[in-house]
């Protein structure tokens, strides 16, 4: 099956094919990889040290969640406020202002010592850490039609390995010294970054005529007319959502059921970098025109992931061997899906990159919310038995979604 996912008619942003074709280098691919995975890290650092935070902050154990939401907020206003300033303002400005704003918020938690202080800083972090997505439709831009899907596949495999090592990361600093340690390491990592883009990106100014309150606008109107949008995001919404029903409720599975410590529990979350691989793979598939199968093996993955750790007795060493099998098997079918749908979207236009890829973001981000916290409340009431069955349910109903879409094109 050709991926055909061209620009609608509707769509009136599409630029035309020119001449002119985009190249990028294996070593620019690299620092987009890296500094992808190194910003999104700021996401997930808190969360492991949530409890110590909150103690230290004298937080009420009910408030305590609010250092990890506040930051999933502030990272979904990013992707609707901020990442569609990306078809607007020149992107190595864009993404240096926006790595020196994360390298002050990141100061602002270290130095925290009120809850005030510590909720307004995390939200602006959240907000201001998207800059990972204005760079993805970037590494889009500088890469030739035939090859966007190998380059996009690889900037996101930098992505998920910095999602993956960052909450292990955190976990081990804060063991060695304090979770205070771990924001002014945060700091230094985005000033430094921040640096090295400047001297390293090139420039591209988007040729976008809109007012910024227009842009936002017409953002209702790219979601309407665009069915590989809305498509691709709703996949993705699924199999995210069962990503993050996973990776929410194993770490009580695995304190609960096999005993394991914080140590031990960071170390399970670093398996689940080895589903980055997959980045790649998926971009190249797509680019040979195999977006429909590379998506089809990409939910039964996310499912088969959860069937896998119902083949052994629960805490019995086989049962922890094949939880670690399964977060490698559903990482690399959530990331195979991500890439894949992020190559189907780019290629509707260059001027409305950055929109799409915000809309795509905020979609599936929103599933993951929801996913987070069904996941935790079906863990409560039925343990991992229900939390598996919500896991296995969502991939399978994206499937059945999938097998409504026109097989004439791929979304």
């Amino acid at each position: 099956m050709q991926d055909t996912a061209a620009a609608p008619p509707s769509a009136p942003h599409a630029l035309p094919k020119t001449a002119h074709t985009p190249m990028i280098s294996g070593w620019m691919t690299f620092q987009l990889a890296f500094a992808c995975g190194l910003i999104v890290a700021n996401l997930y650092y808190a969360q492991p040290l949530a409890g110590p935070i909150g103690q230290s902050l004298g937080l009420a154990p009910a408030a305590t969640g609010l250092i990890v939401t506040l930051t999933q907020i502030g990272y979904g206003l990013g992707l609707l406020l901020i990442v569609p300033l990306g078809d607007l303002i020149e992107t190595r400005r864009l993404v240096c202002t926006l790595l020196v704003l994360a390298a002050l918020a990141s100061l602002a938690l270290a130095l925290s010592s009120v809850p005030a202080q510590f909720f307004a800083a995390t939200l602006a972090l959240g907000m201001v850490s998207v800059a990972a997505q204005v760079l993805v439709p970037f590494a889009a831009h500088l890469a030739p039609p035939e090859h966007r899907g190998r380059v996009v596949g690889n900037v996101m495999s930098g992505l998920m390995t910095g999602i993956m090592l960052a909450r292990p990361v955190a976990s081990f600093i804060a063991q060695l010294s304090a979770w205070h340690v771990v924001f002014f390491t945060a700091t230094a990592a985005m000033a430094l970054l921040a640096l090295m883009l400047r001297l390293n990106l090139p420039q591209r100014r988007p040729e976008a005529t809109l007012r910024y309150g227009a842009l936002l606008a017409s953002m209702t109107g790219l979601m309407r007319r665009t069915p590989v949008l809305r498509r691709r995001a709703l996949y993705h919404a699924a199999l995210f959502g069962a990503f993050s029903v996973f990776w929410t409720t194993t770490p009580l599975l695995l304190a609960r059921t096999y005993g394991l410590s914080q140590g031990g529990i960071a170390l399970f979350a670093l398996a689940g970098v080895a589903g980055a691989i997959a980045s790649p793979i998926a971009g190249r598939l797509a680019d040979r025109g195999h977006s429909r199968a590379a998506t089809v093996l990409a939910m039964l993955l996310v499912a088969g992931a959860y069937l896998m750790t119902h083949l052994a007795a629960p805490g019995s060493k086989l049962g922890l061997g094949l939880l670690v099998a399964a977060g490698i098997v559903l990482d690399s079918g959530v990331t195979t899906n991500l890439v894949v749908g992020q190559r189907a979207i780019f290629a509707l236009g260059a001027e409305v990159r950055s929109r799409l890829n915000g809309l795509y973001m905020a979609t599936f981000f929103a599933g993951g919310a929801i996913g987070s916290a069904a996941g935790g409340w079906a863990f409560a009431h039925g343990g991992w038995a229900w939390a598996s069955a919500l896991g296995i349910a969502l991939p399978l109903v994206a499937l059945a979604y999938l097998m409504t879409e026109p097989k004439t094109r791929s979304a």
